[in-house]
């Protein structure tokens, strides 16, 4: 387990936490691989996709809380390896098993990551959200921030900008919709009987928030966000 973060301060603002997951990615690009992950769509659904562009990883970066579409990912990471390439997954727990079990063998180039997944939302209430934010401005969405930093790590707000110029921001204990997913209240069913949010994780990498961090490197913690990493695996 390790405490780490990006040294890059401003990659390690618009990430949740300690800005791990670019690290990890621009390595895989670099390495002439794919990177596979969550980011909105036109509508700010979640979507799973891939880019092979340093450039791209900034639509990846930070936490949707929102089941994300899988598509057709699975067959496309897939296609990927049996031509050699190198390819980055990540996803929550069950997304990477679920990617495991459609591949059926071992790839040695293939890099998975997951998170100490709270659960997840369903894609209508995160929808239903949108509709309201956008009625109460009159306007539609032009980004949406789950993590926003403006009052720090560990007090973080959901923060939305309007196309008319407008911005929404309210803290994590005070926003609708983040009261509900905390409260766990509004994950999908299969979430409160997970069998893959365990210790022994299928993925390679673990990466989350190192909570408490203070508690234990007093020296590293400055409420800017510090990664937990965790390793399972030789290729991790």
């Amino acid at each position: 387990a390790y405490a780490c973060i990006n040294k890059d301060s401003q990659i390690r603002l618009e990430s949740s936490s300690g800005g791990m997951f670019t690290i990890f990615s621009q390595e895989i690009i670099k390495r002439k691989g794919i990177v596979f992950g969550a980011r909105f769509n036109t509508d700010f659904s979640v979507v799973h996709d891939y880019t092979n562009r340093i450039d791209d990883l900034g639509e990846f970066r930070g936490s949707k809380y929102v089941q994300s579409k899988i598509g057709q990912t699975f067959k496309e990471a897939k296609r990927f390896l049996d031509q050699g390439e190198k390819v980055l997954f990540s996803g929550t727990p069950c997304q990477i098993a679920g990617l495991l079990s459609f591949l059926s063998k071992e790839y040695e180039n293939l890099l998975c990551i997951d998170l100490i997944c709270h659960g997840v939302p369903s894609p209508f209430l995160w929808n239903e959200y949108i509709k309201y934010r956008e009625q109460e401005a009159q306007s539609n969405i032009k980004t949406v921030s789950f993590r926003n930093k403006n009052k720090g790590w560990k007090k973080y707000s959901l923060s939305i900008n309007f196309k008319n110029g407008k911005e929404y921001i309210e803290d994590v204990y005070n926003d609708k919709y983040m009261k509900l997913f905390l409260s766990d209240v509004c994950l999908r069913e299969s979430c409160y009987n997970c069998k893959f949010k365990t210790i022994n994780r299928v993925a390679d990498i673990t990466l989350a928030d190192f909570w408490a961090v203070e508690n234990i490197y007093p020296d590293m913690f400055d409420d800017k966000g510090i990664s937990l990493v965790l390793i399972h695996s030789e290729k991790g």
